[in-house]
Formats: structure tokens, sequence, C-alpha cells
């Protein structure tokens, strides 16, 4: 399988569904359970890496034990949809922390947001002063989360 430009075989697919799974399994054991030995497997892991295809390992949080629980989706429409207020746009939202995700939307409206808080309280604080004070921003609409069904961590 070819993904951008990095031919990918069927070692370095299993590689990446294990470690997808579990990041911080040992190279002794992701070599035995895709079937190669150690050295190899590290050298696939390593030209994965510098490829980067595995663009880094991460710990994941539980976001209840974080005080992170409250999960609401938020539309923006903006004001202006020209490029220069897009990229205003998109510099100014990756430094709001309570942002999880971000992704342009070819819809009714222009943005959907993934915002992370304690509660709902805190969610409203969010909106008011970090998401409504976003270059171009005209309007909002927010659904809260009641609980996550399938989530990918």
């Amino acid at each position: 399988m070819r993904n951008g430009g990095v031919e990918l075989d069927g070692f370095d697919q299993a590689i990446l569904r294990v470690l997808a799974a579990e990041g911080r399994i040992s190279a002794v054991d992701l070599a035995r359970r895709i079937g190669l030995s150690k050295s190899p497997t590290q050298a696939r892991m390593k030209r994965l890496e510098e490829a980067g295809v595995i663009a880094g390992y991460r710990a994941i949080l539980d976001p209840v034990k974080t005080g992170q629980a409250h999960v609401a989706f938020v539309e923006v429409r903006l004001s202006d949809t020209r490029e220069a207020a897009l990229q205003a746009f998109n510099r100014a939202v990756r430094l709001v922390p309570e942002v999880e995700q971000c992704h342009m939307i070819a819809s009714r409206f222009d943005y959907l947001m993934k915002v992370r808080t304690a509660d709902i309280a805190d969610y409203r604080r969010v909106l008011a002063e970090r998401i409504s004070a976003l270059p171009h921003v005209a309007q909002t609409s927010t659904y809260v989360a009641m609980e996550a069904v399938k989530e990918a961590l």
C-alpha cells in the first residue's frame, strides 16, 4: 500500500496496528506479535518514524479523571471566508487549549469543533471568552454530548 509516498507492506501495517493500540509495547513483544525478529522490527519502526508515518507517541489521558469530562461540539460560521480570514481563524483556534479538534467543513457552517471542559459552566465561559472572540466568528451553535458511544483515543 502507498501512503503519501511511503510504501507499506504487510509487516509495516501490522506494526502500525499494534502500536496504535499498544504504544508502549516492547520491541521484543512487537516483533513476536508480527512474526519478525527484534532487529528487523526496530529497523522498520525507525524507517516509519523517519518517514513521518509514525508521527509520535503520547499518553492517552482519561478525561473524567483529569476533570475534562464535558464534551461539546460547536458549529462555527465565519463572517468572512476569504483566505486571509481563514488563516487568521486557524492560527487563533490552535491556541485555545479546550478545543480538542477543529475541522473546516463543507456545509452551511465553516468549522466544527470538539471542545472539552470541566462542566457546562466552564464551557459557557470558554464559548464567551475564547471561541466567540476568535477572528471573524459570526455565529456558533453548540451540541452537548451526553455519552461517547465510540471514541478513538
